[in-house]
């Protein structure tokens, strides 16, 4: 009788795991997948990345990851790498959701562009004529004898065009500017509200004359706000009703309800000495995303999966659609992803990181481009747009070898991040040994 029983519930468990694998299976039936030769890619030479990777891993530098690479709309590599919860544990698993930080600006960049496409605005336009509050806004010119601070009109008012491009004069508050300082000082990024955050900008000059420079700011959370007052509905919610429902981007949003705790990653960061330890995201950013935040931000609220970020990354490599549900329209994508930034920019004196605004190398509409990839000192295919996150996460859509790439980790702030996600670009090309495929 004893044998019986264990034959059932072996039975049974087979039975569960072939359920669980439909499930799976089902979830994913609209993502096409095939072996990396069908599409001129190599198997062996893929190990390059794959161990570029595991090395990190394996010298405790990194606890984990998830990778996707999809060539012609259909993945050909998708591998889960090490822990989400290294103190219990816990392996990683393609279902794991990940802090975007960064990678929300992309997002915010497709709303904006789905309100453009409805006639809200226009790239050259003033924002204060749909923020009134910036009408006034004045830019910070030195100080004079006394030590006070020099104001300055602006030579022209501020356009979107330049806040999508960080190149308005906004600041984020990062650099030991006095201007910055004031970003600390009135917690622009602690605001209640988005209104409140608009208002407290009001009060602050710009770092440069607005399209004379470059520097990452606050200007994804300024659209944010533009998001909320062309669309009538808070910005998780246009996200969600305009983006993640129509791509079924099920666990993307703004915050880790309940039932989905259990599969949120821990976010680590380096120590002097290289070992990990959890960590908090820090005062600009919400630390534990249990609830939706009074103050949504479309610079860096998100949460996440690789498999939800793939879906809108490989939209936008589809001209603007996926699976039938069409988001934007090619020559909207297009303008999204060209470079807006003038010549007298790309000089290296600007950027973020390794992102360093140079030949070849430029900025559009919430994401950086290679629109000229051997001055840019890289292998991409032309007109390669992306960006990364805070994390360490980071993303790319090649056009012209129509590749689609996303990795999602939590290591915060290390000095590694960007010469990982660079380091991958040059793994991931020396396994596309037939680009004609």
């Amino acid at each position: 009788m004893i044998y019986v029983i264990i034959d059932r519930t072996e039975n049974m468990k087979r039975a569960l795991i072939l359920a669980l694998q439909t499930v799976v299976l089902c979830a994913a039936a609209d993502l096409p997948t095939a072996k990396p030769e069908s599409v001129g890619f190599s198997s062996d030479r893929l190990q390059n990345f794959h161990s570029l990777i595991q090395s990190e891993i394996d010298q405790k530098e990194l606890a984990g990851a998830v990778t996707i690479l999809a060539r012609h709309g259909t993945i050909i590599d998708y591998r889960t790498y090490g822990h989400r919860d290294m103190e219990k544990s816990v392996s990683m698993t393609r279902d794991t959701i990940f802090r975007a930080y960064s990678m929300t600006k992309p997002l915010t960049g497709v709303a904006m562009m789905i309100l453009y496409e409805q006639g809200k605005w226009l790239p050259w336009q003033p924002v204060s004529k749909y923020i009134p509050e910036f009408a006034n806004l004045k830019v910070f010119s030195g100080f004079d004898g006394s030590g006070k601070m020099i104001l300055v009109d602006p030579e022209h008012p501020p356009t979107i065009g330049e806040v999508m491009s960080h190149s308005a004069g906004f600041s984020y508050g990062f650099s030991q500017s006095p201007v910055d300082a004031m970003y600390h000082e009135k917690k622009v990024l602690q605001s209640a509200n988005l209104h409140e955050m608009i208002e407290k900008l009001a009060t602050i000059p710009l770092n440069y004359q607005p399209g004379k420079g470059w520097q990452y700011s606050v200007g994804m959370d300024i659209e944010g706000y533009l998001v909320e007052k062309f669309s009538g509905q808070t910005l998780p919610d246009f996200m969600r009703d305009h983006i993640f429902a129509p791509l079924r981007m099920e666990d993307t949003g703004f915050f880790v309800p309940e039932d989905k705790r259990a599969r949120f990653a821990v976010n680590y960061g380096a120590q002097p000495d290289g070992h990990l330890q959890p960590v908090n995201a820090g005062a600009s950013t919400p630390t534990d995303y249990r609830e939706k935040p009074g103050m949504p931000s479309g610079g860096g609220g998100s949460v996440t999966t690789a498999e939800d970020y793939y879906r809108f990354a490989q939209m936008l490599a589809n001209g603007g659609e996926l699976a039938g549900k069409r988001i934007l329209s090619p020559g909207t994508v297009k303008l999204m992803s060209s470079n807006h930034l003038a010549p007298s920019l790309l000089t290296g004196q600007f950027g973020i990181g390794q992102s360093i605004m140079r030949r070849g190398f430029g900025y559009g509409f919430n994401v950086a481009v290679i629109f000229d990839p051997p001055e840019a000192g890289l292998s991409d295919g032309k007109g390669t747009f992306f960006w990364d996150g805070a994390a360490g996460t980071w993303f790319w859509v090649d056009p012209t070898n129509d590749i689609v790439f996303v990795a999602m980790i939590q290591r915060m702030t290390s000095s590694d991040n960007h010469s990982l996600e660079y380091r991958s670009h040059a793994a991931v090309y020396g396994a596309l040994t037939d680009p004609s495929k």
